[in-house]
Parts: structure tokens; sequence; C-alpha cells
């Protein structure tokens, strides 16, 4: 409310009479509402926190392991891989290894800890980066990458494809690598579990 309009408003409200209990009460809500700084400055300010709490929450929906639509939970822009397409992506990286005029061969991440990985087994041609304990990752540099596993990162223009025991932490690593910069990914939603169901090859550990 503008200050002229303001100052209008108190005096018709200081000649309110005050016959009344009713008619005091107008006259103290008129002659408020007259003094009071304008509402709507202060509207912005307790509806901003909760804008920014929903922006984190849309941007952190896909790492939750709690109930939802899988396409809820998919981080954007990451394929997802059926047993059938992983188990034939498998055949065609061991044809690019033995012929250098084989397509760019896709990585096959396993991010479960290493105890799991020796006691099951993993998918054949796997590398192992344990999400859990190394979150950092695919954050840190090549060298110092290089020094934790033995073995060069995969590059940024390759595709990645992760997969974990149950899906979920083949998503968050999804997720993780996305943001560190590697733009093709993809997850295995079935992973271990549903690898062994269907009888798939494993590779000892």
């Amino acid at each position: 409310m503008a200050v002229p309009a303001r100052r209008a408003l108190a005096r018709a409200a200081q000649a309110l009479p005050v016959r009344l209990g009713a008619s005091v009460v107008a006259r103290a809500v008129a002659l408020r509402c007259a003094t009071a700084a304008p509402v709507a400055t202060a509207v912005p300010r307790l509806l901003a926190p909760r804008r920014s709490l929903a922006a984190a929450s849309q941007q952190l929906r896909w790492y939750s392991a709690g109930s939802g639509s899988e396409a809820e939970s998919q981080v954007p822009g990451s394929r997802l891989w059926s047993f059938e397409e992983v188990k034939r992506q498998i055949e065609d990286n061991k044809a690019a290894g033995e012929s250098s005029s084989s397509p760019k061969k896709v990585v096959i991440v396993d991010v479960r800890e290493p105890g799991e990985l020796h006691a099951t087994g993993k998918i054949p041609g796997a590398i192992n980066i344990p999400i859990t304990s190394a979150v950092q990752s695919f954050h840190v540099s090549d060298a110092d990458f290089e020094d934790m596993y033995g073995f060069e990162r995969p590059p940024r223009d390759a595709t990645l494809l992760f997969y974990c025991k149950a899906g979920v932490r083949a998503r968050s690593a999804a997720g993780l690598a996305k943001h560190a910069g590697w733009e093709s990914v993809g997850e295995y939603p079935g992973s271990w579990l549903d690898w062994e169901v269907h009888g798939g090859p494993v590779e000892k550990a």
C-alpha cells in the first residue's frame, strides 16, 4: 500500500465513532492496516524457502531407494538395460576386444563392494568401482583414480553401464557419473539378482 493511501486510511480510522465495542475493534483494525508494512513484501520471503526445498527434492528424487514408479526414479538421460541387452553387449565387447575395427565397447561397471564380488563373481568383463565406499571415484583426478584402483578410469566419451545387487546403487552411480561429466550412462535395474535368476554367465573376481 502506498504511503499517501496509508495516511488517508489512518485519518479516516481516527475519525471513526467509538460508541460500541465493535466500533473500537474496527477502529483498531483500520489503524493497524494503515500503519503496517505492506504484506506483499513479506510473502516472497516466506515462500522462497519452500520453493528452494521443492527444487532440491526434485533434483535428488532419482537417488531415492523408496517406492515410486520406475520413470520417477530413473536418472535423467540414463538408458535402462534388460538382461538380454546386457548379455548381448558382453558378446559385442568380446568381439571389440578381438578386432580393432569394432565399435567402441560399452564399459560395464560393477559398483558393489569387493567382498560381494568375491562371494558371487561378476558379469564377465565388468570393472569394479565400489560406489558406497568410494563415492568420490568419478570426481577425483585421473591420476588419483588410477592410484586407487590400479587401472585407468574410463574416458568421458565412453558409455558406462552400471549394475549392483538390486539396482539402487547402480542408479546412484549413473547419477554421479552424469554429474561428473559422463554423458552416456546406463543402468541394469535388475542388476546381479536378475542376472543370477536368468542364469547369466559369471566371471570369478
